[in-house]
C-alpha cells in the first residue's frame, strides 16, 4: 500500500462543537507530484442527545469513568463507520480516524482523543489509522493542529485556509513555509449559548444578528491573556470552562442575543487581526453558514474571503484525516515543527492492520 498512486480512504472527524461525526470517502490520486482528492461520498452522523450529554460532560469524569466512556465511544464509533461502508459499498484501502477530544492541554504534555482503541480495526474489519496526537507531544509540541499538513499539499492555491469550527483556526503559507495555529473558540461559545434559547445552534448568524453589542463584555474577553501568546498554540474545550465562560456568566443578566452578538464581534475582530494583509482565504467549517460573522469578517478584511461548496465546507476536516492516514501509511512526514513547535519534522499516527 505504501508506493500506491491512488488511494480510497474512509476519514472520520468528531469536533469539538458535537455536531456529529462526519465520514467521507475519498479518493486521493497524485498527478506530476502534486496530490489531488474526490469525495465519493460523505455523511454527517448526528449525535444523540445522550451522546452530547455524555461528551460534554467528559472533562468532568475520573479515569476509571473515562476508560469506560472510550470504551463505550469506541464500540459506538465502529457502529457507525461499518454502517457508512455498508451504504456506500465501495472497496476502501483503510480508514483514518481522529476519534473525539476529551482532554487537550499541550501546556502539560497531556492530550485524549476517545475512539482510538486498538480494538476499532477488528470492530470494523479494517485497517484504522488514528491517535494522531499524542506523538507530537511527546517531541515537544502542541499536539496541534494537524490539519495544515493537509492544507499545504491539497490547498496552497489559496493564501491561508481557516477553519470556523468549534475553535477558529488558520493555515498560512509563506515561501513554502507553514504557519499554523488556533485562533479563538467559535462554535464551543456560540452553541452553548444557542442552546439556553432552545436552539441547537445559531441558523444563519440569525441570533447574533438580533442582538446589540455589550462593550464591557468585548472589554474583558479581548484581555483574555491567550490572545497576546505568539504561536504555536492550540485550544481545548477546558481553556473555554476556565476562560470564557467565567467572563460570560458575569454578563447573564443580559439578553441571550446580546451575549451571542457580542462573541461574534469579538471574534471577528480576533480572525481578521490574523489574516494577511492580501489574498484568497478558503473558509470551511460550520461557522461559513454564519452569515452574521461572515458579513463582520468580510467588513473587517480586505482579503478576497471564498465559501466553498457545502461539501467542502462540511468535511474538509475529515478529508484531510483521511489524507493525513494516508501520508502515514507511506510513512512520510504529516506533521509541521512550524505549526505545532515540536523538535522536529515527523510522521505521526498508529496503524492498527485488520489481520
Amino acid at each position: 500500500m505504501k508506493n500506491k498512486d491512488e488511494y480510497i480512504v474512509l476519514g472520520v472527524m468528531s469536533g469539538t462543537s458535537l455536531d456529529g461525526i462526519d465520514l467521507s470517502i475519498n479518493k486521493f490520486f497524485n498527478l506530476k507530484n502534486k496530490w489531488n482528492f474526490e469525495i465519493l461520498r460523505c455523511k454527517t452522523i448526528k449525535y444523540s442527545n445522550d451522546w452530547i450529554a455524555r461528551l460534554n460532560k467528559a472533562v468532568l469524569l475520573d479515569d476509571h469513568e473515562i476508560r469506560k466512556l472510550d470504551n463505550d465511544y469506541t464500540e459506538y464509533l465502529a457502529k457507525v463507520i461499518v454502517n457508512f461502508i455498508r451504504e456506500c459499498n465501495i472497496l476502501i484501502d483503510f480508514v483514518s480516524s481522529h476519534g473525539h477530544t476529551i482532554f487537550h492541554k499541550p501546556e502539560k504534555s497531556f492530550t485524549l482523543q476517545i475512539g482510538n482503541q486498538k480494538k476499532i480495526s477488528k470492530l470494523i474489519s479494517q485497517t484504522v489509522i488514528c491517535d494522531f496526537r499524542k506523538q507530537d507531544l511527546e517531541l515537544g509540541g502542541q499536539g496541534a493542529p494537524l490539519v495544515p499538513v493537509g492544507d499545504y499539499y491539497l490547498f496552497s492555491d489559496f493564501n491561508a485556509t481557516l477553519n470556523l469550527g468549534g475553535f477558529a483556526n488558520i493555515t498560512k503559507f509563506s515561501k513554502k513555509i507553514v504557519f499554523a495555529y488556533d485562533i479563538c473558540p467559535v462554535n464551543t461559545v456560540l452553541n452553548m449559548l444557542s442552546r439556553q434559547l432552545n436552539y441547537e445552534f445559531d441558523n444563519n448568524g440569525e441570533l447574533g444578528s438580533s442582538g446589540r453589542i455589550i462593550l464591557d463584555l468585548e472589554n474583558q474577553l479581548d484581555k483574555i491573556n491567550f490572545y497576546k501568546l505568539k504561536p504555536p498554540k492550540s485550544l481545548g474545550i477546558e481553556w473555554v470552562l476556565e476562560n470564557i465562560n467565567p467572563v460570560i456568566s458575569n454578563f447573564k443578566s443580559h439578553p441571550i442575543r446580546d451575549l451571542i452578538h457580542t462573541f461574534v464581534i469579538h471574534i471577528s475582530k480576533k480572525i481578521v487581526d490574523q489574516f494577511p494583509l492580501k489574498g484568497k482565504i478558503l473558509i470551511t467549517g460550520g461557522g461559513a453558514y454564519n452569515k452574521f460573522l461572515i458579513k463582520n469578517l468580510q467588513k473587517l478584511s480586505s482579503c478576497d474571503l471564498i465559501i466553498p461548496n457545502n461539501n467542502l465546507i462540511d468535511f474538509k476536516e475529515s478529508i484531510i484525516f483521511a489524507f493525513l492516514g494516508l501520508l502515514r501509511i507511506r510513512n512520510e512526514i504529516n506533521c509541521f515543527r512550524t505549526v505545532t513547535g515540536a523538535k522536529k519534522n515527523h510522521c505521526t499516527g498508529k496503524i492498527y492492520k485488520k489481520n
